[in-house]
């Protein structure tokens, strides 16, 4: 947490020092051009330069207050040179006066249409990030004795959700999970997110297999498939267009049991009674089923059994932008052993352990993702109930001692 602070007071120093050095440049520049013109005299010539500081003022703060201070500035640098020459019956200067009233000119209307622009992008801004916040909408701290937590990293610049998807729901049946790749990153995937997302969130209620949860899911796909060809079929391309997908069920008993569809595995944090200590391994090796859409599910879809998840485990399921994530050298995002550190520096609090992989995997690609990224932690965290008395212990009964005589008047 000091170590957050102090990164955080750091980077709010570094803005500060940018917006100075911002403000400060536009009259840098003509001190620049004026000391130059006293020291090395060039007859005037290099005084034009001074026409550049309203531009420099518009490039670097956008307002118009800006824009004009940095003209002003360059129109009273030009006083102790004078404004014509004897010998410069043209009138350079003069000329360089009208240039720099130019340009003063040309960036006071460049300052207010970048500032209508920078309003209405701030505005769509809000719009998407609202709309794509419901679409991946956050998931709740704890879900029926399972605390939870998630982060998705988008690979395009400036969007929160991409082709990654995941949800968690409390049913009848269990605490039901859905984690997918939709092949493909950023802004295209989301007609596939949707309509994955929308239909698990409406069938997992209902469905008491997994395997009837996947084939919903299966024909969501094919529908909005169809849809965006704008007919009855698919398009051509319409093969490539696959999701990888992973269903996971807990039951209240702690039973997992899993439906794979050429997603990788998820990993069991240890921690429990039988296995104390933060190891780290992989759920399942069974060979999972193709991505959804690749080829139709077979008839039979045999769910995983994972063994139960005792109280204190937990589960780290991720997409494969995760372990694909290279650096500069070409090295794959080492995740499996990341994830061993983030869990036993953060002693297994799930927030705090998709908070560490995900530091460690931008600082392992520099901050450049190539593939959308998502992490889900799901602990088995019961709450603690006060130890009760053994059966036929008298419950202790307040006396209250007997008032004074006299003590009422």
């Amino acid at each position: 947490m000091i170590r957050a602070w102090a990164r955080g007071g750091a980077s709010a120093g570094a803005a500060r020092v940018r917006r100075a050095l911002v403000l400060v440049l536009p009259g840098a520049w003509v001190l620049g051009v004026v000391l130059w013109e006293l020291c090395r005299p060039s007859s005037g010539q290099l005084l034009q330069l001074l026409a550049a500081a309203p531009a420099i003022a518009c490039a670097g703060t956008g307002r118009r207050q800006c824009v004009l201070l940095g003209g002003v500035c360059a129109l009273l640098a030009m006083l102790p040179f004078g404004v014509v020459e004897p010998a410069d019956p043209l009138g350079n200067r003069a000329a360089t006066c009208g240039a720099i009233l130019a340009v003063v000119g040309a960036s006071y209307l460049t300052a207010g249409r970048r500032r209508r622009l920078l309003r209405e992008l701030a505005r769509s801004r809000e719009v998407a990030t609202a709309t794509q916040r419901v679409l991946l909408r956050p998931l709740p701290s704890r879900v029926e004795g399972l605390t939870l937590a998630a982060d998705h990293l988008s690979a395009s610049e400036g969007a929160v959700v991409g082709g990654d998807l995941y949800e968690v729901a409390a049913t009848r049946y269990g605490v039901r999970a859905v984690i997918g790749d939709v092949r493909g990153h950023g802004l295209a995937a989301l007609g596939s997110v949707a309509a994955l997302l929308g239909s698990f969130r409406e069938v997992v209620h209902d469905e008491p297999e997994l395997a009837g949860v996947l084939r919903k899911l299966e024909r969501a796909h094919g529908r909005q498939l169809c849809e965006r060809a704008g007919g009855g079929q698919a398009a051509d391309g319409a093969a490539e267009e696959f999701v990888t997908l992973l269903l996971v069920e807990v039951a209240r008993d702690g039973a997992v049991t899993a439906l794979n569809c050429g997603h990788p595995w998820p990993y069991r944090i240890g921690g429990g009674a039988p296995r104390p200590g933060p190891e780290v391994a992989p759920l399942a090796s069974v060979e999972p089923l193709p991505p959804l859409g690749l080829f139709p599910l077979p008839d039979a879809l045999p769910t995983v059994g994972c063994g139960r998840l005792a109280p204190g485990e937990a589960l780290f399921l991720h997409t494969d932008g995760a372990a694909d994530a290279r650096n500069g050298a070409g090295e794959f995002f080492p995740l499996e052993h990341e994830l061993s550190v983030a869990v036993g520096a953060a002693d297994g609090a799930p927030s705090r352990v998709v908070a560490g992989v995900r530091e460690a995997l931008l600082r392992h690609c520099g901050g450049r993702l190539t593939d959308d990224v998502a992490l889900v932690v799901l602990r088995n965290d019961p709450p603690r109930v006060p130890a009760q008395p053994p059966a036929g212990t008298p419950t202790p009964v307040a006396v209250t001692p007997p008032m004074k005589r006299g003590s009422l008047r």
